[in-house]
């Protein structure tokens, strides 16, 4: 299955950090809006195809997450997606498994932890809220964040709206505990 990419779209956040010394929040989205292959046709039991097609969007999406977290690198990551009201929930999950996630996870240099999750099937206008969390351990407190979007003309009823966000750093004044960035084995420093 081929899906039509309509348009490419980036959000970028970014707070100063808790002093001048201290690395600021960079919080950035990239999201890619297709149509459905699947919208107004009914119930289809196997959407492996859309599985697999999910993949080169994977890669595509893993490339622009580096050029986007430029100067940072890679410190928690989340994805979300909308479907259109023609559409099912379904079809949007079919979207974001582990096939779509493994290219990103390649291009920004790895993530053991599995990544944060939500979708919803939405008009345009509607918002969704992005979790985030470590990329590379699910208890690091710091890290839990979110990323508010939303597009004002999209999802169409026949339009997925794919989301992958990201952080270079965990939030700004954290101080609630737990698991250290700095005690999770295999992270290089975030230069």
């Amino acid at each position: 299955m081929k899906l039509k990419i309509k348009r490419w779209l980036t959000f970028t956040e970014q707070t100063p950090g808790e002093d001048s010394e201290a690395m600021p929040l960079k919080k950035v989205a990239i999201c890619v809006v297709i149509d459905n292959p699947h919208a107004g046709k009914g119930y289809v039991e196997d959407l492996s195809p859309l599985v697999r097609a999910s993949v080169e969007i994977g890669r595509e999406m893993g490339k622009a997450a580096i050029e986007a977290m430029q100067p940072y690198g890679f410190a928690s990551y989340g994805k979300a997606g909308l479907v259109g009201v023609n559409g099912e929930q379904e079809h949007v999950n079919a979207l974001l498994t582990t096939d779509f996630a493994t290219p990103i996870r390649e291009a920004i240099g790895g993530g053991k932890a599995w990544i944060s999750s939500v979708t919803k099937k939405a008009s345009a206008g509607d918002s969704i809220d992005v979790p985030l969390a470590h990329k590379d351990a699910l208890y690091v407190r710091s890290h839990y964040n979110s990323m508010t979007l939303r597009f004002a003309d999209t999802p169409g009823p026949d339009e997925i709206v794919l989301i992958m966000a990201f952080t270079n750093r965990g939030r700004v004044n954290a101080r609630v505990g737990g698991l250290k960035h700095e005690e999770v084995q295999g992270v290089d420093g975030l230069s």
